[in-house]
């Protein structure tokens, strides 16, 4: 891997990983577009690093209460009721299904799920589900001629069960195409939440997995053709990229629908079925070195 397509790729990272439209998906998809080879889940994994720093830093002050009251909740009875120190505990809760997910199905992970016909599929589906999700939460936010406003939830009122919830939600981005915030979020608004609260829930939820996934990747950087050098270089970009783009989401998502998100994808997604359905593009391209 040239320097110059892990910026490419360190920047495309840092753009997608926290819209709904998939970060693994647009990895793999710059690469066959480009004629790169595939950078493969090994380095995906580890500029995800990059951009989990960046949510550290956004959420610092977030994560720095989480975590105070839930140490101090270990020893402390009175501390277990306290907000804070249930969010600790949920994110842990939440965080169970991809960890045992993630171990269980690498190998599909580094293989079948990087199909393009796959990722193409998951576009879609995903798309619509985010769309329906999106409209469900825009009802009940302005009401309507026979309806009046119905009001979401917030984080206050996340259960062990929402917790679990969301976390197969999040197990189900091990499939490129499906988008951790992207898959998240829809379950989120399908269980009544507000945009923010489930927005917010799903990055905290993200950095205990990411962390843990990037981490397990290290001893697979530097193999094939992807180095380390360049996998730093790419982590780096995404770092200040993702941290751009997720101060810009967060604030769009109080006023604005995903629609705009949805459509994207589920053009992608049909593109991608056109190219590989005339032969235009090989479902396996770019595979053999990646």
């Amino acid at each position: 891997m040239s320097w110059f397509e892990s910026f490419i790729l360190g920047l495309v990272q840092g753009l997608t990983e926290f819209l709904p439209i998939s970060s693994s998906a647009h990895l793999r998809l710059t690469a066959v577009f480009a004629g790169w080879h595939d950078p493969g889940a090994a380095f995906t994994a580890i500029t995800q690093i990059g951009t989990e720093a960046a949510v550290l830093i956004y959420f610092r002050k977030d994560i720095a209460r989480i975590l105070s009251a839930w140490f101090r909740s270990l020893t402390n009875k009175e501390m277990r009721g306290d907000h804070d120190a249930q969010m600790g505990w949920l994110v842990i809760v939440g965080s169970i299904p991809i960890g045992v997910l993630g171990v269980t199905l690498k190998d599909q992970i580094n293989g079948p799920f990087r199909d393009l016909r796959l990722i193409a599929v998951t576009l879609i589906v995903m798309g619509i589900v985010l769309g329906v999700a999106d409209r469900l939460a825009a009802r009940d936010e302005t009401g309507g001629k026979h309806r009046s406003i119905k009001e979401r939830k917030s984080l206050k009122d996340l259960s062990v069960r929402d917790g679990l919830i969301f976390g197969f939600c999040q197990a189900m981005a091990l499939v490129p195409g499906v988008s951790r915030s992207g898959a998240t979020i829809s379950g989120g608004l399908l269980m009544g939440y507000t945009r923010e609260a489930a927005a917010r829930y799903s990055f905290l939820l993200a950095i205990p997995a990411v962390l843990a996934s990037g981490a397990y990747e290290l001893k697979d950087a530097g193999e094939g053709h992807v180095s380390w050098g360049p996998t730093l270089f790419a982590t780096l970009v995404a770092f200040v990229v993702g941290y751009a783009v997720i101060a810009w989401f967060m604030k769009f998502i109080t006023t604005k629908s995903f629609m705009p998100f949805v459509i994207y994808r589920v053009l992608l997604g049909i593109a991608i079925l056109v190219l590989v359905g005339t032969d235009t593009l090989s479902p396996h391209a770019g595979e053999s070195a990646g």
